[in-house]
């Protein structure tokens, strides 16, 4: 029987949390650097976040594999085809919500593809769209291939698409502009409808890059696995650090051929960042299964994990549709704190964007306390 690991729960709340503080500052132009992406190549905390919560998708994935290979195809199919429609569909909702957006003073509706200009539409890929697509291709890899062969499909999939990009444009391979998955998804995904926050149509959940995002998941797995056979032991925590060790020493010396880069998601970026959340993991193991610490800040990251899924898209979904109502020039119910309080704050002013995101990190955890006391835990 699977034991249950607390600290696993509160490494996925711990994800969740610095996620909901790197997406929530008061002004995104005061923001300290650790709480920004890296510009292009390297790694800042911030570029930490979605690998972390991929390798987590993994962990748990560990922990539920066997049921669904008990239960046979047809309810593993069931399950996870169910599932990634429910993640990509929540993601492409939160695209398009509000439906409807302020200009000239007037709601208009926001179309699936703007009439005016074609090249503006709703965004199809996202955060939770690449969480969807790395977990079905994941599960379906763990399944039929097990994790022998699992592990070593993950490996293919890093060297398939270093390859890819090196095919790309071979005096460029690596550059906003000369990374060859941007083509493709113009192509597949219509400029319309690809993110441009970078100045040029390009995408950094684009279906390409997606390939090495699923070795994440599936590292993921592994390390769940892992821990699973183990138990709560010395000898599972010292693997976990030799093998997080291992990667971390892999990822940095394929950096210096492959740049580490989050954007463009390379491998060298995978291994690198699964090193990392294998280290962290097996750090929290230590201190909380065999140690036996379990103070107030694990405590506060666990509501947090007990609805990841869930926080992740309220976070997302609340501030989108509260600055629809307008209190006063450019001030809406969910900036109100902000714009009257913080912003105030006397020297950096990156100081008070960061003292309102922690307000936004209480709010929400307060919503996941009262659900966890409730017992409200909402699954996908």
């Amino acid at each position: 029987m699977n034991q249950r690991f607390y600290s696993l729960d509160v490494f996925r709340g711990a994800t969740v949390c610095l996620m909901i503080l790197v997406n929530n500052p008061g002004s995104w132009g005061h923001i300290y650097p650790p709480l920004e992406h890296a510009p292009w190549h390297g790694i800042t905390p911030t570029d930490l976040v979605f690998p972390f919560f991929l390798f987590a998708v993994g962990n748990a994935m560990a922990f539920v594999m066997p049921k669904l290979e008990a239960a046979g195809d047809a309810v593993f199919w069931k399950k996870v085809i169910k599932r990634t429609l429910i993640i990509f569909l929540i993601g492409l909702f939160l695209n398009w919500w509000p439906f409807v957006r302020w200009q000239d003073e007037e709601l208009r509706f926001i179309h699936w593809v703007n009439p005016a200009d074609p090249a503006k539409g709703v965004r199809i890929i996202g955060v939770l769209q690449r969480i969807a697509l790395c977990y079905f291709f994941a599960s379906v890899v763990v399944y039929y291939l097990k994790p022998r062969k699992a592990f070593y499909a993950g490996l293919l999939f890093l060297l398939f698409y270093w390859l890819l990009c090196l095919l790309g444009n071979p005096a460029d391979p690596y550059s906003l502009t000369g990374w060859f998955g941007t083509e493709l998804d113009k192509s597949v995904l219509h400029v319309a409808h690809m993110y441009k926050g970078e100045g040029i149509p390009f995408d950094p959940e684009g279906l390409l890059s997606t390939i090495p995002a699923i070795t994440e998941v599936i590292l993921g797995y592994m390390v769940g696995n892992y821990i699973i056979q183990k138990g709560k032991s010395f000898e599972m925590v010292t693997g976990l650090f030799v093998a997080g060790v291992a990667m971390l020493i892999t990822g940095w010396c394929w950096d210096m051929v492959f740049p580490i880069n989050k954007k463009i998601w390379t491998s060298s970026y995978t291994i690198y960042t699964s090193g990392l959340a294998t280290v962290t993991i097996a750090t929290l193991i230590y201190l909380i299964e065999l140690r036996g610490i379990r103070g107030a800040l694990a405590r506060f990251f666990d509501v947090f994990g007990k609805n990841a899924l869930f926080v992740f898209a309220l976070s997302a979904f609340l501030p989108k549709g509260l600055a629809l109502i307008r209190l006063d020039k450019g001030v809406n119910p969910w900036n109100f704190l902000y714009t009257k309080v913080w912003v105030n704050v006397p020297g950096d002013p990156r100081l008070g964007s960061l003292l309102y995101a922690l307000c936004v990190i209480l709010f929400m955890w307060s919503i996941c306390w009262w659900m966890d006391k409730k017992k409200i835990y909402v699954k996908v």
